[in-house]
């Protein structure tokens, strides 16, 4: 690859193309160590031993959250669980997944709480990185709690390799459709005071898993009542996005903790393809920061990269091995796409118009592209916040969304929003 194209390389990686997971072709080669997923730091509530049931959706266990730093401080209870899934290598291989459920304090209203299916952010790839175990950034806290005090309950996967043994996939969107509607289903099965009306809520590469698991629901779990959907800084991949040239590409010769995305996506790929190599990528000067990227999470890793004052000219070789771009691009093809825009209910997008992971223009296209597929999607675009200031920034218009929604009112639809 050459120099010049650096910045895309970069930029593509924060636009979606991290999509990573296994096609069938690879499916077959025999697993890597459990230790190049960084899998372990957790406790010995993450680990499954018996036989995975086939049916997805299945609570297998839970333990009582005590601590602190796991609870939130608008939540009355607060479980781990652990529960049947489909892997998104395949879309048909049995996995377990961990996640928690937080209940709103209160009195619940006849039937349950309502519930928000939070899909995070990308958090790393370790298993320690798994929110439910890990915590979360003092932003998703805010946001999380504004949901639990407006009276939703909140389910919160982790997602699939994340907490439990396996790699983590990344922007797999099968996956991420899989982990959130199954996590909706098990928490149904918790006994505790929760009605079967859902929410979806994601940001980021939760985001992409909000619009996934709505663009999954009616084939994969139809037995869930989904109301609506919530996204914000929403990564949406379409075929011309990589051929278009009006994106924001970032400065590779600028040191941009954002490096981050792309090695994660890397390892990603490596993990399910390990004939690929570090050095097929990354020069010599970056591989100890690579090797950094298997266990380390996102916050501290980009502190790290930082902190090495590497740029992405300096970290990605000029000419790459073939096999990582034809790789990327098999996966991207499989598995970075919606199944469908048209959904069957609502959907709220909020983007920043300063936005840059994705770009902005990106995210209006998705509210363009939903509304011509025949979705009701209500867009908001906020005046000079970017990708995360917009997550609470957007809390004034989403959570009325939501409420209106659970109540069954009609949606007005903003196929163009303008700047508010």
């Amino acid at each position: 690859m050459k120099m010049k194209n650096l910045a895309q390389t970069l930029a593509i990686s924060l636009f979606g193309s991290m999509t990573v997971c296994s096609s069938l072709t690879y499916a077959a080669l025999a697993p890597e160590p459990q230790e190049k997923y960084g899998d372990g730091r957790v406790s010995s509530f993450y680990t499954w031993t018996e036989q995975i049931p086939d049916k997805p959706g299945k609570l297998l266990k839970t333990e009582n959250i005590t601590s602190p730093y796991i609870r939130l401080d608008n939540d009355s209870q607060a479980i781990r669980i652990l529960y049947s899934s489909t892997s998104g290598k395949d879309s048909k291989t049995p996995i377990v997944v961990s996640g928690s459920i937080h209940l709103p304090k209160g009195t619940p209203p006849k039937g349950g709480w309502p519930v928000v299916l939070w899909a995070h952010g990308t958090v790393g790839l370790a298993d320690a990185c798994a929110p439910s175990w890990n915590g979360r950034s003092y932003r998703d806290v805010q946001y999380l709690n504004s949901w639990l005090k407006a009276g939703f309950a909140v389910v919160a996967t982790d997602y699939e390799g994340l907490g439990v043994a396996g790699p983590h996939l990344l922007l797999n969107n099968p996956m991420l459709a899989y982990s959130v509607l199954d996590s909706g289903r098990s928490a149904l099965q918790s006994k505790l005071p929760l009605a079967n009306k859902f929410v979806i809520v994601g940001q980021s590469q939760g985001g992409a898993g909000a619009i996934s698991a709505a663009s999954y629901s009616a084939t994969y779990a139809p037995d869930l009542n989904i109301k609506g959907a919530v996204g914000t800084g929403v990564i949406y991949r379409y075929p011309q996005a990589e051929t278009e040239q009006n994106l924001i590409r970032m400065n590779p010769h600028v040191v941009n903790p954002a490096l981050a995305y792309g090695i994660y996506s890397f390892l990603a790929t490596q993990n399910l393809a390990p004939e690929l190599k570090v050095e097929d990528v990354f020069t010599a000067e970056a591989a100890p920061l690579v090797e950094q990227g298997r266990n380390a999470c996102l916050s501290s890793f980009m502190a790290d990269i930082e902190l090495s004052g590497i740029t992405a000219a300096r970290a990605y070789k000029a000419d790459q091995a073939p096999i990582y771009k034809t790789l990327q691009a098999e996966q991207t093809k499989a598995y970075g796409y919606y199944p469908t825009l048209k959904i069957n209910f609502p959907v709220f997008i909020g983007t920043g118009a300063n936005d840059r992971t994705p770009d902005a223009r990106s995210q209006m296209k998705l509210v363009a592209d939903a509304c011509k597929a025949g979705t009701v999607v209500e867009g908001h675009l906020y005046h000079g916040l970017g990708h995360s200031e917009t997550v609470n920034a957007s809390l004034k218009d989403s959570i009325p969304f939501a409420k209106n929604v659970i109540d069954g009112q009609k949606i007005q639809a903003i196929c163009n929003p303008v700047i508010q």
